[in-house]
């Protein structure tokens, strides 16, 4: 081979090299501008929680000791396209004159919804088989925990909830 040949074979080669690095670097970029909003979007909750605040359940009153209600609430702060999801609920139990507990519907196990089986006093999972005690705590099947429990307190004969994320898992 000649002088010129490999010369020209080289220049070839370092030509080939530095679009294949070119093209490297571009496609990362690209890929860059790309990746940031799609992780703004997916870390922004984690990031920018809504506050919890407390709203009105019902009067006091209407509520029986010893009784359990499930009781349906609007998400205070939902996505634009949250749609019908913004609407949730929870178990609410009056434990005394002036006390409530409210648990969670969802299941600690796979975030399903739990029923209230009045004869029993048990709180039912109809997917797995999870059970609770009227008090939130496990009974049996497959639930790693207790029912998740919201903060309840009572104003001027009016039941109020701490309101927050669904707690899922």
């Amino acid at each position: 081979m000649s002088e010129t040949a490999r010369g020209e074979a080289a220049e070839v080669l370092s030509r080939r090299r530095f679009l294949n690095r070119a093209i490297l670097v571009l496609s990362g970029m690209i890929g860059a501008v790309l990746s940031v909003p799609i992780l703004a979007y997916l870390l922004s909750p984690l990031i920018n929680r809504p506050p919890n605040t407390w709203i009105d359940v019902g009067r006091a009153d209407q509520f029986k000791v010893g009784e359990t209600v499930q009781v349906a609430f609007d998400d205070p702060s939902p996505l634009e396209w949250a749609g019908q999801t913004a609407r949730t609920a929870f178990w609410l139990r009056r434990t005394g004159e002036a006390s409530f507990r409210a648990f969670a519907v969802n299941c600690t196990h796979l975030a399903c919804p739990v029923n209230w089986l009045t004869a029993a006093g048990l709180f039912l999972c109809p997917c797995h088989g999870g059970v609770y005690y009227a008090d939130g705590s496990v009974a049996g099947g497959p639930p790693p925990r207790p029912l998740p429990e919201y903060d309840v307190r009572v104003q001027g004969g009016v039941v109020q909830l701490l309101t927050r994320p669904v707690p899922i898992g």
